[in-house]
């Protein structure tokens, strides 16, 4: 007998329907698996089988025949074991096959017959087709990340016997009830405090306004001058995501099953610290079935390099489409997937191999040649797609012994939220969301100087040699200063607080890096 259940799969951020067929007929009792499946696929029929028979059920001593439609794509994971198990019960005559399409069934199945959560669950509910189907059912422990969902009706089930309720109308079962904005509550978390860094102000005022605008950060320093304990504390210091933005996030992190299962939304930024060995595969995201990298799980968010000229070259020029375009686009023989990427970048380095060039307590052992060579290890192209330029200079021993906090990350960040919402109202809630982000046009209209800032500008460009893409990022960075200062015109001394943010334009440092 033939029949058919419905589940769903992912091609990269987005779901379509599979429709599995399941064929029983005389013959030797074999199950077999078509429809381009992968190896956790094919072992299902095993974990079907004893689910099946553990759950009070009669396995079919038969030939049996299970196609996974389209085709022509390649499925991967476990998420089809619920629908292929119903299916089996229904084609052997075991359950009522009436209501089996009616819904979208996902769930991994364990031996007992106790469905176990699958990734990509809210993907699917947003993208569920209402029209054709009456709900969605999902493993009991993916009932927080659906409810997200406004227009889709879901359910949980535990086990195979409670969707075998469901679908015989044996017992009511409650539809997941949807969550709302407004519902949602963001729980405080502890983050480490701005108020815990001694010194650096200069630093901290350079990651204040790559929060205000996003704009991206390039921490260059001695070991020890605090880089990694200022990034630490750079995500408690930007605005807070809003709905779409954290549905968005969420989404992203489901699929990769990062999402613990209590946790039913992402509502702080994310911080993402990949280590120097990352892959530019694991960086920028692919594969045979091309799967988000460590920049799309930073989307919203912050992706922090440390130790940047020990990446890998091909890993870093990675970098340079996805911080233009904002996503990256992963182009295979059979599909081209895009993945969304708006991220701020925060990096940090030392200035030396030996880490202590410009260092005045200690001295430097590397010659002009080896600083040269580590430098280099940074493109021109990547360099220039950095905003903020920070020199982190090593403490000096007032500043290692003064004993007085210094400024909380909580009243900085009252400052980048305000910052924030100045541009929100600038851009309408529309793209871009901020100044970091700003297309030529938006520039020429916002980022308007009087004579005396645009004679200084054309200065620096006199004696800098900047960049077409360089001159840009000054005028973006003044117009965030400005903003920080509550000031609707860009005056002279914003364009030059800017313009010492790209201190690796200057000789010495720019030459460097640029050779």
């Amino acid at each position: 007998m033939l029949a058919q259940s419905f589940s769903y799969a992912l091609i990269g951020l987005d779901s379509y329907v599979v429709t599995i067929e399941i064929d029983i007929q005389n013959g030797l009792p074999l199950t077999h698996i078509v429809g381009l499946p992968d190896n956790v696929i094919k072992e299902s029929k095993e974990r079907v089988r004893s689910a099946i028979r553990n759950s009070g059920y009669k396995y079919p001593v038969k030939r049996v025949t299970i196609n996974l439609s389209p085709a022509r794509t390649k499925k991967e994971g476990a998420a089809f074991d619920l629908a292929i198990a119903l299916g089996i019960l229904a084609a052997s005559e075991q359950i009522p096959m009436d209501n089996l399409d009616a819904y979208a069934w996902l769930g991994e199945l364990s031996l007992d017959g106790t469905v176990k959560p699958v990734n990509g669950c809210l993907p699917i509910a947003l993208t569920v087709d209402v029209d054709r189907f009456r709900g969605l059912v999902v493993p009991a422990d993916n009932r927080h990340e659906v409810a997200l969902c406004q227009n889709t009706t879901s359910y949980a089930v535990d086990c195979l016997n409670q969707a075998v309720e469901l679908l015989s109308a044996e017992r009511s079962i409650d539809s997941i009830r949807p969550v709302t904005s407004e519902r949602l509550k963001s729980p405080p978390i502890q983050q480490p405090d701005f108020a815990d860094v001694k010194g650096q102000s200069h630093a901290k005022r350079g990651l204040e306004i790559a929060a205000a605008g996003g704009h991206n950060v390039l921490m260059i320093g001695p070991p020890g001058s605090g880089k990694s304990m200022l990034a630490q504390r750079f995500p408690g210091i930007l605005p807070p995501m809003n709905f779409d933005e954290m549905l968005e996030t969420t989404k992203i992190h489901s699929i990769m099953g990062f999402l613990k299962h209590s946790q039913q939304i992402i509502n702080h930024p994310p911080f993402r610290q990949p280590h120097h060995t990352t892959s530019a595969v694991a960086l920028v995201g692919g594969g045979s079935n091309p799967r988000p990298g460590e920049i799309t799980l930073s989307h919203n968010g912050v992706l922090f390099m440390d130790e940047l000229p020990e990446f890998n070259r091909r890993a870093l020029e990675s970098l340079r489409q996805p911080l233009e375009n904002q996503q990256v686009t992963i182009a295979r023989a059979s599909q081209t997937l895009t993945f969304p990427s708006k991220f701020i970048l925060l990096c940090a380095m030392n200035p030396c191999p030996c880490g202590h060039y410009s260092n005045p307590h200690k001295v430097c052992h590397c010659s002009p040649q080896q600083i040269q060579k580590y430098l280099s290890k940074i493109s021109g192209p990547l360099m220039d797609r950095i905003d903020i330029h920070l020199e982190v200079p090593s403490l000096s021993l007032k500043d290692m012994t003064n004993m007085n906090p210094g400024e909380s990350s909580h009243t900085i960040r009252v400052r980048t939220m305000a910052a924030r919402a100045v541009q929100s109202e600038r851009f309408n809630d529309s793209f871009p969301r901020t100044n970091a982000h700003m297309w030529t046009a938006q520039i020429r209209s916002f980022c308007r100087l009087d004579d005396d800032g645009q004679k200084l500008l054309n200065t620096a460009i006199d004696h800098l040699n900047i960049s077409a893409r360089a001159h840009d990022k000054i005028l973006k960075l003044a117009r965030t200063i400005a903003d920080l200062a509550e000031s609707d015109q860009i005056k002279s001394e914003h364009i030059a607080e800017a313009i010492q943010y790209r201190s690796l334009d200057r000789d010495g440092w720019g030459n460097s890096v640029k050779n």
